[in-house]
């Protein structure tokens, strides 16, 4: 029997935990060839050990691929790819994901974004591309070691719009080979862009005020402005026919309310760091580019997306 060549690209938070499930159950059943790509300490740490994941859904915490790169040019004919890496390493890690994918090779990016399948197709026009979501509470704990909290993660995807007819019954089945939590939808748009609508507004206000989650739903001011920011990305789906819950904002806000009250976002956490690299552009950029291609107005986004830039640029004067 042929194995399928899989390659998992990046183990942070959610290329370790999808990618440990993934590899561990390919330890057992052996049916197919698992490679990881890693950088620096984290490729020599899983080399040697393995990769670690903190959970209370593994007794067995460890799990070692059959090989593992540093460099993507050293992967030779993969069947499916995994993109985990972090918005802004994309556009250059699909650009090295040209030159070693077949006609064939599915890629697959664990991902949240509205514009991700949009960013991969541009650089990959024509391979099969599985648009996608993912809810996960994992981070990296040190290098090597992923540690998962909550609920198990969860995955949604769907068929590439492009290549409706391509058979993906066997990425199906891994995932539920792996005992990855999942749901399969002939569209996932409308949950990529459900998924999209929370991080995006309550990313962009708790940057702009250093705040939390939980201060968003409860503070008045900083509320009006995720609502604001709400009903311009829901224009926008609109307009492209991604047609969203008539009551999104408030199952945004119910959905919210289920974080632990200091609960922090990512795109916070990074901008009042100072970290150099965020996902301002995931968030804001995305729902520029889309209402300029749309011919929608995106005012409150574009002067929210100034002000979070000015913050973070200070930081570097």
């Amino acid at each position: 029997m042929n194995k399928n060549n899989i390659i998992i690209v990046g183990l942070g938070g959610v290329g370790g935990y999808f990618g440990f499930k993934i590899n561990q159950i390919n330890e057992i059943d052996k049916q197919n060839h698992i490679s990881f790509i890693a950088r620096n300490d984290t490729y020599k740490i899983v080399k040697e050990q393995g990769l670690t994941l903190l959970s209370e859904e593994h007794k067995n915490s460890v799990t070692k691929p059959d090989a593992i790169y540093q460099n993507i040019s050293d992967v030779e004919n993969p069947d499916l790819i995994f993109i985990c890496v972090k918005e802004y390493d994309l556009e250059n890690v699909c650009s090295q994901l040209a030159k070693i994918i077949t006609k064939n090779t599915v890629l697959f990016p664990m991902m949240n974004g509205a514009d991700i399948y949009d960013r991969i197709r541009e650089i990959i026009p024509n391979n099969t591309i599985l648009p996608s979501c993912v809810y996960v509470a994992s981070h990296i704990k040190e290098k090597g070691i992923v540690e998962h909290k909550g609920k198990p993660g969860k995955l949604i995807f769907g068929k590439d719009p492009a290549h409706n007819s391509e058979d993906i019954n066997w990425i199906i089945d891994l995932i539920e080979k792996s005992k990855i939590n999942f749901e399969f939808k002939e569209n996932s748009l409308v949950d990529i862009w459900t998924k999209f609508i929370f991080i995006a507004s309550f990313g962009l206000v708790t940057a702009k005020y250093n705040s939390s989650i939980g201060t968003v739903c409860s503070i008045k001011s900083q509320r009006k402005e995720a609502i604001k920011i709400i009903e311009e990305i829901k224009s926008i789906a609109d307009k492209k026919g991604i047609y969203l819950q008539d009551d999104i904002i408030s199952k945004t806000f119910e959905n919210a309310s289920k974080f632990p009250v200091g609960t922090p976002t990512s795109l916070q956490l990074d901008v009042n760091s100072g970290k150099e690299n965020n996902e301002l552009e995931l968030f804001a950029g995305a729902i520029i580019k889309y209402g300029k291609e749309m011919n929608v107005r995106t005012i409150f986004t574009e002067c929210l997306y100034q002000e979070i830039k000015a913050t973070h640029n200070k930081m570097f004067l």
